[in-house]
């Protein structure tokens, strides 16, 4: 009987791990380290965004990233950040390409559900994401002063501070906050039951929510509204799902 001969294939995975630390380590020496969230189609030569990069890209370009982002959160492949890199690469200066106003809810982690890296988005957060002067001066200042070409206006299914509203709380300084909600209950067109314990009703008066404090930023930073006048920014809203993980944008 002919003796079948083994191959020891030890040599071509040692040869093809040097092949791979090599390339790994030239990429290193390069610079080409660290991730890329808004320009998915471009190769990657910093830690994080530059200002030449963010000032290529157009707001929907940004939007589509964050669109992307969110796709790879749901699918549980998310990018591997260097944060160490990104955190010493925007030690002297910040270009984020958006700012997110959302909730303070737990469950919804902006730059999570988006996979952005340090110093690609700004994120305002505020229960029910509502608007106020102090707010729009956070705004002016990523889009006037830093350059952000996307405002992005984020709600969420079972929102807390929304379901405060339709209820009437009334607790200390909340109370003020729920105020500036409450217009979007009577602004709902809903014919079902409207009551906080019916989560249909309530997301729908939180998606209304979103638009309101859009139109607020609209007419309350003349800044902001020249801005998206020029085609220089976009004002976009959104809502996020708890149930799937899914990011709904709108205009």
């Amino acid at each position: 009987m002919k003796k079948t001969e083994q191959i020891n294939p030890l040599p071509q995975v040692c040869s093809h791990r040097r092949h791979l630390l090599k390339s790994v380590f030239g990429m290193a020496a390069s610079g080409m380290v660290g991730s890329v969230t808004f320009a998915t189609s471009e190769p990657v030569y910093a830690a994080a965004l530059t200002k030449e990069k963010r000032d290529r890209m157009t707001p929907d370009k940004i939007i589509e990233g964050l669109k992307q982002g969110n796709l790879r959160f749901r699918h549980n492949s998310l990018l591997r950040h260097d944060y160490l890199a990104q955190k010493k690469s925007t030690r002297t200066g910040q270009y984020p390409a958006a700012i997110i106003l959302s909730c303070i809810d737990s469950r919804a982690p902006a730059e999570i559900l988006f996979d952005t890296g340090i110093g690609e988005a700004y994120n305002t957060r505020v229960a029910g994401n509502v608007c106020n002067v102090d707010i729009l001066g956070g705004l002016e200042y990523a889009c006037a002063v830093t350059g952000a070409k996307v405002i992005a206006v984020m709600g969420h299914t079972s929102c807390g501070a929304v379901k405060g509203a339709i209820d009437d709380v009334r607790l200390g300084n909340l109370t003020e906050l729920l105020s500036k909600i409450r217009p979007a209950i009577e602004a709902t067109v809903y014919p079902g039951e409207r009551t906080a314990a019916n989560s249909a009703f309530v997301d729908e008066v939180a998606k209304t929510n979103v638009k309101n404090t859009i139109d607020q930023i609209r007419r309350g930073s003349q800044i902001l509204s020249n801005l998206e006048s020029d085609g220089k920014i976009k004002i976009v809203g959104a809502m996020y799902s708890l149930q799937d993980g899914a990011v709904e944008f709108y205009s």
